[in-house]
């Protein structure tokens, strides 16, 4: 089994993480560090995909309701459309070299879908897919979502899954550019309190079994 080093961050501006992810993505590239998984959460931020006009056209609040807010709103370069980041959100960013045998971008966005799903059913609360949709759902409404970008089979971006996130912040955009869903967390989903630390524990086991790696180190650490 290949060896995952996981991070886990803490709170991290979205700004000082993609500039991370880009480092990273040219160490691993380089053979200097191991498939890496970043675990973080974001300050409240609203990021756009690569698709159309990267959804700014999704975003439903004006400009002066999110500096309100304190919301800012970066560009992204990854797939998909707009989305929200905020606490109480866990944002996973793996860094994964795919060559030789998963070179595969559909099923490694069913992968991340699939290690959203374990964690769900951990908790008691049965979640799937939508055909025609990306990202992992329970019931009619998204509890996870994901956007990916993949250079010769190095992946960045990654998935974002809602455990305490305050959900009336998706309110201010149309999620993902779909209108008829809604959001859900796994608080809400289970009625219970949950401590994200608690859910990142059973991230990093489900992401383990399902992408076979073997982990070898994880760090509470802001340093790349």
């Amino acid at each position: 089994m290949r060896e995952l080093e996981v991070r886990r961050l803490g709170i991290v501006p979205y700004d000082e993480a993609l500039a991370m992810q880009r480092q990273l993505v040219e160490e691993r590239r380089a053979g200097r560090v191991p498939d890496l998984l970043l675990l973080l959460q974001h300050p409240a931020v609203i990021t756009l995909g690569v698709k159309g006009d990267g959804g700014r056209a999704n975003i439903v609040a004006t400009d002066a309701r999110l500096a309100e807010l304190g919301i800012a709103v970066r560009e992204t370069g990854r797939g998909g459309d707009v989305t929200y980041h905020g606490p109480g959100q866990i944002v996973g960013y793996p860094i994964l070299d795919l060559k030789p045998d998963r070179c595969d971008v559909h099923r490694y966005v069913r992968d991340l879908e699939e290690v959203m799903i374990r964690v769900c059913a951990d908790y008691g609360v049965e979640a799937g897919r939508i055909k025609g949709l990306t990202g992992t759902w329970v019931g009619a409404d998204k509890i996870g979502a994901i956007g990916v970008r993949l250079s010769r089979w190095i992946t960045m971006h990654g998935f974002a899954f809602n455990v305490s996130t305050d959900l009336d912040h998706f309110k201010l955009i149309v999620p993902c550019g779909i209108s008829d869903r809604g959001v859900t967390s796994l608080e809400r989903a289970t009625r219970r309190h949950l401590s994200v630390t608690e859910i990142e524990d059973t991230l990093v086991r489900t992401f383990q079994e399902i992408f076979e790696r073997q982990l070898i180190d994880a760090t509470v650490s802001k340093s790349i």
